[in-house]
């Protein structure tokens, strides 16, 4: 039973890649249609310059933790707090591999290179929600793995006004393990108020998320000085009433129709010193010593002064898992920080010294651009496709590169589609 099972497996993981590599025939016969009307395209940037450590200082966080006794008493009040692994044994929904996905969904896939992976989400359970970043247990731990499973975590921000809940978050854990039938449950982001009697949602577009450790980092949006969040994968807490509320509610605790909740533990704050950024863009590098927590600001594609790219070490104390490393005053301090002229960039990774950096599409709809520079290289180069050799062939509205480094995979999504590809065939595809 188990042989023909595998062989099962096998056949339909080559289907899904010849369906794929369709697919993106199809995409690159697009993109050599459109590509005259996409002639401007962001000149190269050239190398990465490094930024002086006096320049780094406005990029410094300061560290403030949640009191023990906030948590516990939340805690208390909500029931014993459980790990990643019940979350992923309620999962009660399912995403659909790329063959089921509609046409319209399959053209937010890079057209080169071809994903060998994707899924694509339930327009139903997440209609009025925009996909975020991306992160997975291959962040969290060097072997992949999370205790005995393979996790993804999909981010999704409410859309429409804050009076209609516009701006909540929330996020998927994908239980990996059977990549031919993933499936899924929401965790809604959440911050402990009023010294943990009470809860209320993240405000944030979660643009960045990196899950290390037993620590989940998330990009924060709102105007109240915090840049990231930070939130234990240990600590999550169920929801009793499903309801749209968020808090607490009569007969219970409500998460805006989610099953759990996960309480901020922790953030970081912006200094307010003059050149300040908020950290738009997250990534994980394990090639660093010690490992490091990569960021990206957002900077609107016609400015020309730059955009930014810094990194924070990770702090290494055994008390202090998954958090940064702080000076004795608790800031969190720039290791090393460069600057790109890649203005309109998003998307960051950094992996060996070579630093990946994805640009939406001038138009809605189209295909955007993945460039990669280093410091020591006066010509970046670009993913290419299509018979012109266009630079237009990554995914228009990726807002996160998550690399597995155990499968050699890059994690990403755009629309309603999950998908993945090997860094290799990224770094083969530049031109």
């Amino acid at each position: 039973m188990k042989q023909r099972g595998r062989h099962r497996r096998q056949k339909r993981g080559q289907a899904l890649r010849a369906f794929l590599a369709g697919t993106a025939l199809a995409l690159t016969a697009a993109a050599t249609m459109i590509s005259a009307s996409q002639a401007t395209v962001a000149a190269n940037p050239g190398e990465l310059k490094p930024l002086a450590a006096a320049e780094t200082t406005p990029l410094r966080l300061k560290e403030s933790l949640v009191p023990e006794r906030t948590l516990d008493r939340l805690s208390s009040a909500m029931g014993r707090p459980v790990g990643v692994s019940a979350v992923l044994d309620s999962a009660d929904r399912s995403l659909r591999d790329a063959i089921d996905c509609t046409a319209g969904e399959r053209r937010a896939l890079p057209v080169a290179p071809t994903a060998t992976a994707a899924y694509c989400w339930d327009a139903a359970d997440t209609r009025s929600w925009r996909a975020g970043a991306v992160t997975t247990s291959g962040d969290a731990d060097d072997d992949g793995m999370w205790g005995t499973h393979r996790v993804i975590l999909s981010a999704w921000s409410r859309t429409g006004p804050a009076a209609q809940d516009g701006g909540l978050a929330r996020v998927a854990f994908v239980n990996a393990d059977d990549l031919d039938r993933p499936t899924y449950s929401w965790a809604l982001l959440a911050v402990p108020v009023d010294g943990g009697r009470d809860f209320r949602g993240l405000f944030s577009q979660v643009s960045g998320m990196v899950w290390y450790q037993n620590k989940l980092l998330v990009t924060a949006s709102g105007d109240d000085g915090d840049a990231l969040y930070v939130y234990d994968m240990n600590r999550v807490q169920r929801a009793s009433v499903d309801s749209a509320a968020v808090g607490k509610v009569r007969g219970g605790w409500s998460a805006h129709g989610a099953q759990w909740v996960l309480p901020a533990v922790g953030s970081y704050r912006l200094t307010g010193d003059a050149g300040a950024a908020r950290p738009d863009y997250l990534a994980l590098d394990r090639t660093t010593t010690p490992d490091s927590l990569v960021a990206s600001e957002w900077v609107s594609p016609g400015d020309e002064g730059g955009t930014r790219l810094w990194r924070y070490d990770f702090s290494g104390a055994t008390d202090r898992a998954g958090l940064l490393a702080t000076d004795a005053a608790g800031y969190a301090r720039v290791h090393d920080a460069y600057v790109t002229k890649a203005a309109g960039s998003g998307p960051v990774l950094s992996y060996d010294s070579r630093w990946y950096l994805g640009r939406a599409a001038d138009t809605e709809g189209d295909h955007g651009t993945l460039w990669r520079q280093t410091t020591t290289s006066s010509t970046a180069r670009a993913t290419r496709c299509g018979t012109d050799e266009s630079r237009n062939c990554w995914s228009g509205e990726s807002e996160s590169l998550s690399y597995w480094e155990e499968t050699g995979e890059v994690w990403s999504q755009s629309g309603r589609v999950l998908f993945a590809l090997p860094l290799a065939s990224i770094d083969r595809s530049l031109g």
